[in-house]
């Protein structure tokens, strides 16, 4: 496998986009305010959507595109589904070969309509935005946003109620002869055309400035905080925790170790967010050669805990598998109840994951929270070897290379949607997703479903369908 450079991997190992946690107002000093994800809903009938991306190679022959299944009682609906790009009319930019449209997504109510609408960009243009109503997205009177297009969040970052970006699309003003660069807030609702209420510029100090966000209210206060991960080149350096409230996001940070991706999540039912991340090291060219180690950070009212805080491998107890150089367990992460039992369970993918002689077939672990936070108890293990699992674990097939949990069918226990995005089709790296039902039990194999672009009706040579899942 060849190295990489720090931007090569944050575009092509399974970067996670958080989960982004919905807030009301609070304090810190008070009881602190449950984290609650909002829910991926384009027309607002109260079952999650999916927006699948796929994005093709970097020197491919496809522009790249999303798509949307919309939710109902059986799950995702692959009878009921559209395919977005530069070419569908309303979104603005013109189609561009191996322009990576949907290589970033947000999913967010940005105007405050209850319509959740979806912020999508590629290397071919800047970010645009699709919005929501009562008939689904729509490219028709689609907005371009005012930035480049790089790494986008969504979150509650003041506590306001509505939705706000952060992206890496640094504005600021440096001092004189300083290389400094930082995050841009735009805080909700926003107008039709793409104009935020407000905006705030947040220096990080960082060459290069963040390469990837994680989301959500880790200090209970109803305001959505921010990790951002940093480095230069091959060298990864420290996350950073900066702290949401009522009047925007801090400018000073708590140093954290680097990570990248994750998700912010009450695992243990204290009221809290708790930060779970992949725990990287200090070098990104040594990613694609990890085992996979996820770090926990355990929420309290001053930020992510220094003290009470846990490590979990493929050796810990009871997590299924091997560790093994390659797996990367951990490049992607979700988290939701997945058995309504009110504690927060954790999708883990692992990509590189060997099923028996099958190198990189890829491989998914359900951790489920408790009183005692995240552990190794009752976890589960699906790969397309899994009994009930349609298809044949293949060789890089790289199943698990995305994972989101979200309410499909309106049963009040999340869903997983795990992506395979070099499996074959038709034809090579065509990607695949698969979806299990939630249940008391924990993930469930009874009413499973399977599709590539092709069931969609989508393009599918070779644009590896599942790259990226909207959060």
């Amino acid at each position: 496998m060849p190295r990489r450079t720090l931007i090569t991997a944050i575009a092509v190992a399974a970067l996670t986009t958080p989960l982004a946690l919905c807030a009301t107002s609070g304090s810190a000093s008070a009881a602190p305010v449950p984290p609650r994800t909002p829910m991926t809903d384009f027309n607002h009938d109260g079952y999650a959507d999916l927006a699948i991306s796929a994005v093709g190679g970097y020197e491919g022959t496809t522009p790249g595109r999303v798509t949307v299944v919309y939710g109902s009682a059986a799950g995702p609906d692959t009878a009921r589904s559209k395919t977005f790009g530069r070419a569908t009319p309303g979104v603005p930019g013109d189609p561009q070969d191996g322009g990576r449209f949907g290589q970033e997504t947000a999913a967010a109510d940005l105007d405050g309509d209850q319509y959740t609408d979806l912020v999508v960009a590629g290397s071919d243009g800047g970010a645009v935005v699709l919005w929501g109503s009562a008939s689904g997205l729509s490219g028709e009177g689609s907005a371009r946003l005012p930035w480049r297009g790089g790494h986008v969040t969504a979150g509650d970052f003041n506590g306001d109620g509505n939705r706000d970006l952060v992206t890496v699309d640094f504005e600021g003003e440096a001092d004189p002869g300083e290389d400094i660069q930082g995050m841009s807030l735009s805080y909700g609702p926003f107008t039709r055309d793409g104009k935020a209420a407000s905006k705030q510029q947040v220096p990080t100090s960082r060459t290069f400035g963040p390469a990837a966000f994680v989301v959500g209210d880790v200090t209970g206060d109803g305001a959505d905080d921010i990790v951002s991960s940093h480095g230069f080149e091959e060298k990864a350096h420290a996350s950073r925790f900066w702290k949401g409230g009522k009047d925007g996001v801090s400018t000073t940070s708590q140093p954290l170790a680097a990570s990248l991706g994750g998700a912010v999540a009450d695992v243990d039912k204290d009221g809290y967010g708790d930060l779970i991340v992949r725990d990287i090291g200090d070098n990104y060219e040594d990613m694609p050669y990890q085992k996979g180690t996820i770090l926990i950070k355990y929420g309290s009212a001053s930020g992510p805990s220094t003290t009470r805080t846990a490590k979990l491998t493929q050796e810990t107890a009871g997590v299924p598998g091997v560790g093994e150089e390659g797996d990367e367990f951990g490049s992607s992460i979700s988290a939701g109840d997945v058995n309504g039992d009110g504690y927060a369970d954790v999708a883990v993918g692992i990509p590189g994951e060997d099923i028996e002689s099958v190198r990189d077939a890829g491989s998914t672990v359900l951790l489920k929270g408790s009183r005692a936070g995240l552990t190794g108890t009752g976890a589960q293990a699906f790969q397309q070897s899994t009994a009930g699992v349609p298809g044949v674990s293949e060789k890089d097939d790289t199943f698990g290379g995305q994972v989101l949990l979200s309410d499909t069918n309106k049963d009040g226990e999340a869903d997983l949607t795990a992506t395979a995005p070099l499996e074959d089709g038709t034809y090579a790296d065509s990607g695949a997703a698969w979806h299990l039902r939630g249940s008391a039990r924990g993930l469930t194999v009874t009413g499973i479903t399977s599709f590539g672009p092709a069931a969609l009706g989508a393009p599918d040579k070779s644009v590896r369908f599942g790259d990226v899942l909207a959060r």
